[in-house]
């Protein structure tokens, strides 16, 4: 399937031609958008958070995704978070290529997708009834912003100290950022000391 400069697509289309694709595509009203690389430290910090995350829910019944797991935000918008999280019985399409029930969501920034992970999103994010937890993971210094469903709305907590814990409540777990960081660098000065 060829996609046309204007990039417009069914969802139908869109899901036929994301089957054929060699790369991800998110898919928004319509449009279709292509998912770029990551840098080492995007890529460092989601499989940091992914694996602290899978070791600190064994045994709860909860499943963690990488980024290869597309998720359903409407019936006209299919997204793909850097992690996910479901607890209980995953929720999908009909060959289980997207989670349409996700507890948990993350998104680890880059350049190009920080005001989009920080705005338009989390609102996609937060629409689904099943959300409880959306993590915006800045690569470029050590900051979570967490934010919590609670009635009437989200709550933001923000944590920027590696000594600090996320807490995951509807999770039954927490999240350090020393783990979500570990060996991460942000400057050169930091890595020749780590070095030594």
């Amino acid at each position: 399937m060829v996609i046309d400069s204007v990039r417009q697509m069914t969802v139908e289309e869109y899901l036929a031609f994301e089957l054929e694709s060699e790369f991800k595509h998110e898919y928004i009203d319509g449009e279709i958008y292509p998912m770029t690389g990551g840098t080492l430290h995007h890529a460092a910090i989601m499989a940091n958070a992914s694996g602290e995350l899978r070791q600190r829910l064994k045994g709860r019944n909860c499943m963690v995704f990488s980024s290869e797991m597309r998720v359903g935000v409407s019936p006209t918008r299919y997204v793909y978070p850097d992690l996910s999280v479901v607890c209980g019985a995953p929720a999908t399409d009909h060959n289980t290529l997207t989670l349409l029930n996700p507890t948990l969501v993350a998104e680890v920034t880059s350049p190009t997708s920080e005001d989009y992970d920080r705005a338009a999103k989390r609102t996609y994010y937060q629409a689904l009834p099943s959300l409880q937890i959306y993590l915006v993971i800045d690569q470029h210094e050590a900051l979570v912003e967490a934010y919590l469903r609670h009635e009437g709305g989200w709550l933001l907590r923000e944590y920027s100290d590696l000594d600090a814990v996320v807490p995951l409540p509807p999770l039954g777990c927490d999240l350090p950022l020393a783990e979500i960081y570990a060996d991460i660098y942000f400057d050169a000065a930091e890595a020749s000391s780590a070095a030594e």
